[in-house]
């Protein structure tokens, strides 16, 4: 999602986005090409360096290219970036973004034209563009200031969590050297805490600003949002059952689908083999479920009473890698449709993630979504 927005953020700016899901993949494309002039990276990128170590890399190999770095955990200091280079932290602040990327490499040359939004849509986004200019305080600020309350409000509760937990180790008895660990422990938890907080706010807006940008009404673009929020929620609600640790790969389909499927009906044929799979993988696979129950319910086999979906995955054990199927049949004909959706850039880009390969089918007999995923991919390292 993250990175999605990203490419938007670049499209806006007028320039034109090649993607690399880590950091091995983007210096591959930059030795192939010579006409990228700006590198935007997440520091903790996967791959075999991070995106600042990558930043360095690509500094002292092409020092011509310009650099973004942004980050939800760390803050860096002048010295600790490449030369010329700019950092932001997240959530990151659009037109600041697309303005910095201008000033850094002119004003691009792609024409950016907008999806087909029905004029009432239009209307409605004049009408409150108005009222908040003529009522309120600059969104920007207004938001700026509720952000502040909140990492406020949360400041003062960690705060007390810790003046708490001092009290309960003096009262268990524990000497200064355990409160020590105990103190360093925490803090390396609040830390974390507080990446996951910003990365997962980050997402949220990522997936507002998505939905609205294809959405054909407010109505659409408000289920769009609210459907895709409950399926992230769900995915989180499954890891912190499975302690965010390794779930199970057949639950995660269940819970997925369990909200599609009516009760008692089984439209949902579910079959593979016992797996568990890592917390990234979680989220991958239901948020691709999510957007393809979605569609089958507005176009596919169940949006029909004789509709159903197989899904079925095997494991290849000598090439190590798992195959999944999502197979509809009973619904209506199907066909590709004219323009790619952003349902179906979330359901490649989550494939992506995964170093998987996704294809989409539209067969007469019904629509068919591979993934084609290596175990690593999956399977955390034993």
């Amino acid at each position: 999602m993250l990175r999605m927005r990203a490419v938007d953020i670049v499209e806006d700016a007028g320039f034109t986005p090649i993607e690399a899901v880590n950091a091995d993949e983007a210096l591959a494309i930059l030795e192939s090409r010579s006409d990228i002039e700006l590198l935007f990276t997440d520091i903790q990128m996967p791959g075999s360096m991070d995106g600042l170590k990558l930043a360095h890399a690509v500094h002292g190999r092409w020092p011509s290219v310009k650099i973004i770095l942004v980050s939800g955990k760390l803050t860096l200091a002048d010295a600790e970036k490449p030369t010329r280079s700019r950092f932001f932290g997240k959530p990151l602040d659009v037109k600041q973004m697309i303005a910095e990327m201008q000033e850094m490499i002119g004003q691009g040359s792609l024409s950016i034209i907008q999806a087909d939004i029905s004029p009432v849509l239009a209307k409605a986004v004049q009408t409150e563009t108005r009222k908040i200019s003529e009522t309120a305080r600059p969104a920007s600020s207004a938001s700026n200031e509720i952000l502040t309350a909140e990492n406020d409000s949360l400041r003062l509760l960690l705060e007390q969590a810790g003046i708490d937990a001092e009290v309960l180790l003096a009262q268990a008895g524990i000497d200064a050297k355990e409160r020590e660990a105990a103190d360093k422990l925490q803090k390396l938890i609040l830390e974390e805490l507080h990446h996951r907080i910003k990365n997962t706010l980050a997402t949220v807006s990522a997936i507002a600003s998505q939905s609205l940008r294809a959405a054909t009404s407010i109505e659409h673009g408000q289920h769009a949002i609210e459907g895709r929020l409950v399926a992230l929620g769900r995915a989180h609600d499954l890891l912190l059952q499975a302690r965010w640790a390794n779930a199970d790969f057949a639950n995660t389909i269940r819970g997925a689908t369990a909200p599609y499927d009516n009760e008692g009906a089984a439209r949902f044929s579910i079959a593979g083999p016992d797996l568990k799979i890592t917390s990234g993988a979680v989220i991958a696979l239901a948020m691709t479920l999510n957007e393809l129950c979605t569609n089958t319910t507005k176009f596919g086999a169940l949006s029909v009473p004789s509709g159903s979906v197989d899904i079925a995955w095997k494991i290849d054990e000598a090439m190590e890698r798992l195959q999944l199927t999502w197979s509809e049949k009973g619904g209506p004909s199907v066909r590709a449709p004219s323009r790619q959706s952003f349902g179906t850039r979330l359901i490649g880009s989550l494939g992506q993630q995964l170093k998987g390969q996704v294809k989409l089918a539209y067969d007469l007999t019904g629509f068919v979504y591979t993934l084609g995923v290596p175990m690593s991919s999956l399977v955390a390292p034993a």
